[in-house]
């Protein structure tokens, strides 16, 4: 490992406990840090409300105000997403209502991106919406360096990944593509435990500069591209614990692990691969039968791009 990767682990890696709410509070209140809430949402009505829940309860009550906005974006749910996360309290709004001029592609880079245009805060933490038994120190845990240290303006969530009830046995996509690909072409970011985590907090004024990919690359578009763009000390990752989640089977790791590596290819070369597709094989009637899926490969520029935008926050 680098030197400036252990230098970094011991000067940029946290706990939630480091951090008090209280402390948290008093800095909030003492820059006027406005902080915003995203959960991408694609028929998680399981799970969506009762995180809605826990952050309207713990982090944005009169005694603890330290979210001012929560909203969740929902991509196209089938099942009952939306009404879940309006009943516990949150401002749900459809993935297509968001710069309608321009017709939405599927992914979750997408509406990560298209949320700036829809929030307001300062700061914006992004939380998937498959999370069980969820806590909100994942949300006070990672806005907590960006309410202390002015320098810092990305933060990572880290965490234990159980997979049926075995303890570091999830993130197989990380530890099979990611991790590999990080250490071998940005060692820089070899220190990120979770570096394709969903949870991650980031300043509005750095979200905005960053181009996003529109599907599964986003996560680790995102990381790469604000090392480039404003240094590794201004990143940092804050262990929050255990994350439990719904995990997708090995074709759709498959199908994520190859929208990775084109995320990353892109950013090595800003080349074009032959053929942005995958093939995998599925058992059906005795013999295996060939199933093609395209790779993400579209982008979406920097929001401070986009006109709206601009228009918005120039009002």
């Amino acid at each position: 490992m680098l030197e400036e990767v252990e230098r970094w682990l011991r000067t940029r890696s946290w706990a939630a406990a480091d951090r008090p709410l209280e402390r948290l509070l008093a800095a909030k209140a003492a820059r006027g840090t406005t902080v915003s809430v995203v959960l991408p949402a694609l028929d998680e009505e399981a799970t969506v409300g009762a995180i809605v829940a826990a952050i309207r309860r713990d982090l944005m009550g009169p005694r603890t105000p330290l979210v001012d906005e929560l909203v969740v974006i929902d991509s196209g749910s089938t099942d009952g997403t939306a009404r879940a996360a309006a009943d516990a309290g949150a401002r749900v709004v459809h993935r297509d209502d968001v710069l309608p001029r321009l017709p939405a592609v599927p992914g979750k880079g997408e509406v990560l991106w298209r949320s700036l245009l829809v929030t307001g805060g300062d700061v914006v933490c992004f939380v998937d919406a498959d999370l069980r038994d969820f806590d909100a120190s994942f949300v006070s845990g990672i806005v907590g360096p960006l309410l202390t240290e002015p320098d810092v303006q990305f933060v990572k969530a880290t965490y234990d990944r159980p997979l049926d009830g075995a303890a570091g046995q999830g993130g197989r996509v990380t530890e099979l593509m990611a991790r590999p690909l990080l250490n071998l072409h940005w060692p820089l970011l070899a220190g990120f435990v979770q570096p394709l985590g969903g949870e991650y907090a980031v300043r509005r004024s750095l979200l905005e500069r960053l181009p996003f990919p529109v599907g599964y690359g986003v996560e680790i578009g995102l990381l790469i591209d604000s090392l480039h763009t404003v240094g590794l000390d201004a990143l940092a990752q804050v262990d929050v614990g255990v994350r439990v989640h719904r995990h997708q089977d090995g074709q759709a790791l498959g199908r994520m692990a190859a929208a990775i590596y084109r995320t990353a290819q892109l950013r090595l070369s800003r080349g074009h691969l032959i053929r942005p597709s995958l093939t995998q094989f599925e058992r059906a009637d005795g013999a295996f039968v060939p199933r093609t899926h395209p790779v993400d490969a579209e982008e979406r520029p920097p929001m401070r791009e986009i006109a709206e935008y601009e228009a918005r926050h120039a009002a």
